[in-house]
C-alpha cells in the first residue's frame, strides 16, 4: 500500500458584469452636466478575477492514523468602474461617482492528525492564515446640490472655511452649480488602505459512537490579529440518538463560534471616519475611527430525522443564533460600494426542513422549506455609517422571511430513459426596509420620497391609477392606496421589528425535460436538457432599493438548451 498521496487543486474564475440600470439611470430626464450637455445612460461595471492554488499531502501512519498537511493561496481582485462620463452616474440614490481597485490575498497552512480506534474518531489540527488587504478608491461628487445643500456657503456662494463644505468642495466635480455655488470644479478624492489580518486556529475533536448514541465533542481556540485583536475559546458539543425500531434520529448540539469581520472594504469601514472627506459622506456619528472587532456567537441546534418505510424521509431542524457584535453592511455615500458594520447583537432563530420521496417506479420528489427571523439590536458598535431609526431599538434585515419552500417533482422512464422535472418555488417575502414612510398616520408611503420610476418598480397604484414616468403619484387616499410588488403596512401600523414592509409573496414555476444518455453509450455519453424558467412569466421583485444592489426583478421567462458530452 502506498502510504503517501499528493493532491493539487487549481482554480481560476473571471466575472464581468454590468450593474443593473433603471429608467432613472438611463433617461436622466432634464439633467445636464456642468457644461449643459444632457446626461447619457449610466454604465457602471464590475469585474472579479480569482485564482486558487491548494496543494496537500496525506501520510498514512498506521491502520488507525492519517496525517495531513496542506497550504493554500487565493487571490481575489475586484474592480469597479464608473461610467465613462462620471456625471452619468448621477441618480436619485447616487450623488457620487466612485471607482475601486481592491485585492484580497489569503494564504496559509493547515495540518491535521486523524486517529480512529474503537468508539473514537479523533482529530487534532490547526490552521494559520494571513489575509493581505489593499483598497484603492476614487470618489468625486457629481450632484451639484450636495455640497451647497449642506448649508455652509456664504452669500456669494463660496464655501465658509473650516466647514464640511470647505472640506468637500475640492472634490465637487460640478463646482456647486446647483444652488448658486461658483467655486472651482473639483478633482477626484483618493483613499488608499492596506492591512494584514492574521488568524491562528487550533482544535481537537472526537466523535464517539456507542450503541445507538453518538457524541461529538470538541474545543477550538482562535487568535485573531487584524485592525483589532481577539482571542476566543470555542467549545462544541453534539448528541444524537438513533431509535432503530421507529427509524428515528434525534439530535441536539451547541457551539461557541468566533465571528470575524467581513474583509470586503474592511479598511475604509474601520478608519474611514478619520478622513474629513469620507466622514460626512459615510454618515459618521464621530470624527474618530471605529475599527471592527470580532464577535462571538452561541448557536444551538435541535433536530429530528424520520424515515417512513421506503417511501418518505423527513428531516427538520430548529436553529437559534445569538451573536454579540453582529455584522451587517452599509454603503459608501449612496454608491454601490458596500462595507461591513457591526451592531450590538442579533437574534436569528429559524427552522429548516426537508421531505423527500426516494425513487418509486421512476417517480421522485423533494421539498425543502425554511423560515428565519433576523433581528438586529442597536446601537451600532463599529464601522462607519449612520445608525438607522428604530424606535424600539431593534429592526429586521432583508434576510428575514416568514416562509419559503421549493418543491421538485421528477419522473423518469425506466432507469436510464428520458425524464421530466417540475419546480415550484414559493416565497412569502423578505423584509424591504427601504420603503419611505410618510410622517403622518393617514398616508402609508411618502410618495415624494420615490421617483416615478421607483413607484413603478414597487408596483404602486391609487385605485385604478398607476404611475408613469411622466406622471408619478403625488397623493392618494389610504383606502385606494396599494402595491402589487411590495406588502406595505397600513397607515400607523409600520414597525421595524414586528410589522416591517416586505416584498410581496410570489409563486414561480420551472419545467425541464432531458435525457442523460441519448445514445445509450457506455464509455462515452451524450446528454440533452431543455429548461423553461419562470414559465408563467411572473413579474415580481427579489428586493426593492437594496442597500447593495438597487432593485432586482425576477428573471423573466427564459428558455435554455444544454448539450453535454461525458467521457
Amino acid at each position: 500500500m502506498n502510504a503517501d498521496s499528493i493532491q493539487l487543486n487549481l482554480g481560476f474564475t473571471r466575472s464581468w458584469f454590468q450593474n443593473p440600470n433603471s429608467f432613472d439611470n438611463v433617461l436622466h430626464t432634464g439633467q445636464t452636466d456642468p457644461s449643459g450637455n444632457p446626461l447619457g445612460p449610466t454604465d457602471q461595471r464590475s469585474q472579479i478575477r480569482t485564482f486558487n492554488i491548494a496543494p496537500s499531502w496525506n501520510r498514512v501512519l498506521s491502520n488507525n492514523a492519517v496525517f495531513t498537511v496542506g497550504s493554500f493561496i487565493r487571490r481575489d481582485q475586484y474592480n469597479y468602474y464608473p461610467s465613462q462620463n462620471l456625471f452619468d452616474d448621477l441618480s436619485p440614490i447616487q450623488q457620487e461617482s466612485v471607482a475601486q481597485d481592491r485585492t484580497l490575498t489569503n494564504a496559509g497552512l493547515r495540518t491535521a492528525l486523524s486517529y480512529v480506534k474503537g468508539i473514537h474518531n479523533l482529530k487534532v489540527g490547526g490552521t494559520y492564515q494571513q489575509t493581505f488587504l489593499n483598497e484603492n478608491d476614487h470618489l468625486g461628487i457629481v450632484d451639484p446640490t450636495l455640497v451647497p445643500g449642506l448649508g455652509c456657503l456664504d452669500a456669494t456662494g463660496q464655501p465658509i472655511p473650516n466647514t464640511v463644505c470647505a472640506t468637500l468642495a475640492p472634490y465637487d466635480l460640478t463646482g456647486g452649480r446647483g444652488q448658486g455655488g461658483n467655486y472651482p470644479f473639483g478633482s477626484l478624492f483618493t483613499f488608499n488602505g492596506h492591512t494584514d489580518v492574521k488568524q491562528l486556529a487550533l482544535y481537537i475533536q472526537d466523535q464517539i459512537t456507542k450503541g445507538a448514541w453518538s457524541f461529538n465533542v470538541g474545543l477550538r481556540g482562535d487568535f485573531y490579529n487584524g485592525l483589532t485583536t481577539h482571542k476566543e475559546a470555542e467549545p462544541r458539543l453534539g448528541i444524537a440518538y438513533n431509535i432503530k425500531r421507529s427509524n428515528t434520529v434525534l439530535r441536539v448540539s451547541y457551539a461557541r463560534l468566533l465571528e470575524t469581520p467581513f474583509n470586503e472594504n474592511l479598511i475604509v469601514a474601520s478608519v474611514g471616519c478619520d478622513s474629513p472627506v469620507l466622514n460626512p459622506l459615510l454618515g459618521c456619528s464621530a470624527s474618530t475611527s471605529t475599527p471592527l472587532s470580532p464577535g462571538w456567537r452561541n448557536e444551538f441546534h435541535a433536530g429530528v430525522e424520520q424515515t417512513v418505510g421506503k417511501y418518505l424521509v423527513f428531516s427538520g431542524e430548529y436553529v437559534w443564533k445569538y451573536t454579540h457584535n453582529a455584522y451587517d453592511f452599509s454603503i459608501l455615500g449612496n454608491t454601490p460600494i458596500f462595507f461591513p458594520i457591526a451592531w450590538d447583537r442579533s437574534k436569528i432563530p429559524g427552522f429548516a426542513g426537508r421531505v423527500s420521496v426516494p425513487n418509486l417506479h421512476g417517480f421522485s420528489a423533494l421539498m425543502v422549506f425554511s423560515t428565519v427571523s433576523a433581528r438586529f439590536f442597536l446601537p451600532q458598535v463599529s464601522g462607519a455609517g449612520a445608525t438607522p431609526s428604530a424606535p424600539a431599538g431593534v429592526f429586521r434585515i432583508d434576510h428575514d422571511e416568514k416562509f419559503n419552500q421549493t418543491t421538485h417533482l421528477q419522473y423518469q422512464i425506466g432507469k436510464t430513459g428520458p425524464w421530466v422535472g417540475f419546480n415550484w418555488r414559493y416565497d412569502s417575502g423578505m423584509v424591504a426596509g427601504a420603503v419611505p414612510f410618510a410622517a403622518d398616520s393617514n398616508t402609508p408611503v411618502d410618495l415624494t420620497g420615490l421617483t416615478a420610476d421607483q413607484q413603478m418598480q414597487a408596483g404602486l397604484f391609487c385605485g385604478s391609477v398607476f404611475p408613469t414616468l411622466n406622471s408619478p403619484l403625488t397623493s392618494c387616499a389610504p383606502s385606494q392606496y396599494g402595491s402589487s410588488r411590495v406588502t406595505i403596512p397600513a397607515p400607523g401600523t409600520e414597525n421595524d421589528d414586528h410589522n416591517p414592509p416586505r416584498i410581496a409573496p410570489r409563486h414561480v414555476f420551472d419545467i425541464a425535460v432531458g435525457d442523460d444518455n441519448l445514445f445509450r453509450g457506455d464509455k462515452y455519453k451524450w446528454s440533452l436538457r431543455l429548461t423553461a424558467i419562470n414559465v408563467t412569466n411572473k413579474v415580481a421583485l427579489y428586493n426593492f432599493l437594496s442597500t447593495f444592489s438597487g432593485t432586482h426583478f425576477l428573471t423573466p421567462r427564459t428558455y435554455t438548451a444544454e448539450l453535454g458530452f461525458h467521457f
